[in-house]
C-alpha cells in the first residue's frame, strides 16, 4: 500500500495494525495526507492552516519509535487535525474569527497533548464558523461540502467535518455547543460523539458558552471515535469542571439483544422531511433486527428549551469575549455580534430563568433515561439542506429554533449524544441519526454504534473526491 487512492478512506482501525505491524509508514501516511490536502483543500477550504513541516518531523519520530518497538497504541503515526479552537503551541489558534488571529498559544490545549501523547500526527488547525456559532467570518472562505457544493457542510467544526470526509485527514476533533459536532457529521456522512458534558476538558478551547461547550470526535465510523475518545477523555486538573475518573468500560463489541431503545414518534416527525423520516426507521428497523426491544416514549418537552438555548448561549458568550467586545466590536461579523449583544441585553433574573428551566429539563431527561438504554432521535429536521434553505432561516426565528430542536437540548442537559450516518438519500446526500445515553455512557453508545454499523456498512460511503 503506497499511494494516496490506497490510504485516504481507510479507517484507523484497519490502518493501525498496519502501523502497528510496520507494514505501514507514518511517513508515508502523513506524505499521502499532506499531498491530498494540496490537491484539494484549495477548492475545499478545510484547512485554517496545516502545519506540514511539523506534521512531517512527528511524523519521522513516531516511525522511530515504532521501529524500536516503542508503540504507543492505535493512534500512533496516525495522521489526525483538530478544529481550530484548541491551542497548539507555537501555531496560530484563531477560533475562525480576524479578532484572534495572531493569537499563537504557549501551550497545547489538553486535548490536543493527549492526542500527541497517544502517538498521533496533527496535520494542521481545521476551520470553523467566527467564535464556533452560527457562520463563518465575511471575511473567511468557508469550507464545501465535498457531497456537493451547494449543501451545506454543517456548523460550527464544519472543517473538521470536511476535511474528515474527504479524506484530509482519518479523523479529527470538535466542539459542540449547540449541535457543533453532530451537525457537520450528519451533512457530510460520518461518525461523531458529543460527550457527557465535563467529560473532555476543555482546557486551551475557546468558549463560546462554558456551561454548554463540550469536546470529542469526528471520525468515519463508531469503532474510530472510540480510539479518539479514549485518547482525550478523563479528568484535567487544568480543567476544574471536568469529571473525576474516566468514563464506565463497555466492550468494543455488544450485543444489542434485549437493548431498551426509546423512541417518540411524534417528538421525531415534528417538522421532519420524508428523507429525515425514512433515516429514522432504517436505523429503527436495523436495531431491531439486531434484537433491540423499541419502546415508545414520551419525551421531556424540548421545544421551549430549544428556543431559550440562544439566550442562555449569549449571555455566556458575552462573557467569553468580555475582552474584546464591544471594544473591538467592528472586527466582529453579524452573527456572532448579535448573539452577544443578545446575551448583553438579558438581565440578571431573566438568565436565572433559563437556568432553571435547564435544570428542570435536564432532570426530566435523565430520569427518562434511566426507565431506558437509549434514545434514538434525528439530528435535524431535514437532510442535507442547501444553502439557499439555508439563507431563508435567518429571518425565521421558528426555523432556526427548528434546525436545533433535536441537538441543542442534549447540549443543554449534558447527556453524551453520537451521530451516526444512514443511507444516503434519494438524491445521494447524507442523512444522520443520533442515539443519546446516560451521563457517562459514552462507551455503550460507541459500542451499539459500532454494532449498527457493523450490520449495516451505511458509514462506508464516500464522496466522489
Amino acid at each position: 500500500m503506497s499511494t494516496a487512492d490506497d490510504l485516504h478512506y481507510l479507517e484507523i482501525a484497519a490502518l493501525a495494525p498496519l502501523v502497528r505491524e510496520r507494514k505501514l509508514s507514518p511517513v508515508e501516511l502523513t506524505e499521502a495526507m499532506l499531498a491530498r490536502i494540496a490537491a484539494l483543500d484549495g477548492q475545499l477550504h478545510a484547512y485554517a492552516r496545516v502545519t506540514a513541516e511539523q506534521a512531517r518531523a512527528d511524523a519521522r519520530e513516531a516511525e522511530a519509535q515504532i521501529m524500536r518497538g516503542e508503540y504507543r497504541g492505535p493512534l500512533h503515526g496516525i495522521p489526525l487535525a483538530v478544529k481550530d479552537l484548541f491551542w497548539t503551541k507555537g501555531v496560530a489558534t484563531a477560533a475562525g474569527t480576524t479578532v484572534h488571529a495572531d493569537f499563537v498559544p504557549k501551550e497545547d490545549a489538553t486535548v490536543v497533548r493527549r492526542l500527541r501523547e497517544a502517538g498521533a500526527i496533527l496535520l494542521g488547525k481545521l476551520q470553523l464558523t467566527e467564535g464556533a456559532f452560527a457562520i463563518h467570518h465575511p471575511s473567511i472562505a468557508p469550507p464545501v461540502n465535498p457531497w456537493g457544493a451547494d449543501h451545506w457542510c454543517g456548523a460550527s467544526s464544519s472543517g473538521s467535518g470536511v476535511a474528515t470526509a474527504a479524506g484530509l485527514c482519518f479523523a479529527s476533533l470538535g466542539s459542540d455547543t449547540g449541535g457543533s459536532i453532530r451537525f457537520p457529521c450528519a451533512a457530510n456522512g460520518l461518525t461523531g460523539l458529543k460527550p457527557t458534558w465535563g467529560r473532555v476538558s476543555r482546557h486551551g478551547a475557546f468558549e463560546l458558552a462554558a456551561l454548554l461547550d463540550h469536546v470529542g470526535p469526528i471520525a468515519r465510523s463508531a469503532a474510530d471515535a472510540r480510539l479518539l475518545f479514549d485518547a482525550i477523555e478523563g479528568h484535567d486538573p487544568l480543567d476544574p469542571t471536568s469529571l473525576p475518573g474516566r468514563a464506565p468500560a463497555a466492550p468494543a463489541e455488544l450485543s444489542l439483544k434485549g437493548m431498551r431503545i426509546g423512541i417518540d414518534p411524534a417528538w421525531n416527525a415534528s417538522g421532519s422531511d420524508a428523507d429525515t423520516l425514512r433515516a429514522v426507521e432504517d436505523a429503527l428497523a436495523a436495531l431491531r433486527g439486531l434484537g433491540a426491544d423499541i419502546t415508545e416514549i414520551r419525551f421531556p418537552d424540548a421545544w421551549d428549551i430549544a428556543g431559550q438555548w440562544e439566550a442562555q448561549c449569549g449571555v455566556q458568550t458575552a462573557v467569553a469575549h468580555a475582552a474584546t467586545y464591544p471594544a473591538r466590536a467592528a472586527e466582529y461579523g453579524p452573527a456572532l455580534s448579535r448573539l452577544i449583544d443578545v446575551g448583553r441585553a438579558l438581565d440578571g433574573m431573566a438568565y436565572q430563568r433559563l437556568l432553571l428551566a435547564a435544570a428542570a429539563f435536564t432532570g426530566k431527561v435523565t430520569d427518562l433515561l434511566e426507565t431506558i438504554d437509549l434514545l434514538l432521535v434525528p439530528v435535524q429536521p431535514y437532510a442535507a439542506p442547501t444553502y439557499e434553505q439555508l439563507g431563508a432561516l435567518a429571518a425565521d426565528p421558528v426555523a432556526n429554533q427548528r434546525l436545533i430542536q433535536y441537538t441543542a437540548p442534549f447540549d443543554i442537559s449534558g447527556h453524551p449524544a453520537l451521530t451516526l450516518p444512514c443511507r444516503p438519500t434519494a438524491a445521494g446526500l447524507p442523512v444522520g441519526v443520533q442515539l443519546v445515553a446516560r451521563k457517562g455512557g459514552e462507551r455503550t453508545l460507541l459500542a451499539a454504534g459500532a454494532a449498527l454499523q457493523r450490520d449495516t456498512g451505511w458509514h462506508k460511503a464516500r464522496p466522489a473526491c
